[in-house]
């Protein structure tokens, strides 16, 4: 069964950084178009960033400019760096294929406060 585990979230203040990680079970980080998620509570499902089998990487524009998205094909694993975070970052983020959806990782807690 292909799991997506996700790490590094924390309580962070504006203006702080954090890099999260996305380790997949299986050897497909490098095949597939991967995209960072963000739920903040009580709204949906957000696409924030991707990055194509290619290297090519596309951002939200709410976060264009602060989150950069990269992948170690051989840690099979794909991570955010997030920089200059605001309150509204504030949500859980998950990692998963962007067309063809695995099973939702649990995620991990980012959130951005004084």
């Amino acid at each position: 069964q292909v799991q997506l585990v996700e790490s590094g979230g924390g309580l962070v203040q504006p203006g702080g950084s954090l890099r999260l990680s996305c380790a997949a079970s299986g050897n497909f980080v490098n095949i597939y178009l991967m995209g960072w998620y963000r739920q903040a509570p009580g709204k949906q499902r957000e696409l924030v960033a991707s990055i194509t089998p290619g290297g090519n990487t596309n951002y939200a524009d709410s976060v264009k400019g602060r989150f950069t998205i990269s992948r170690d094909n051989a840690k099979n694993t794909v991570y955010l760096q997030m920089n200059s975070l605001k309150p509204e970052d504030t949500a859980v983020y998950y990692c998963n294929r962007v067309a063809t959806k695995l099973d939702w990782g649990r995620g991990t807690q980012v959130t951005v406060s004084s």
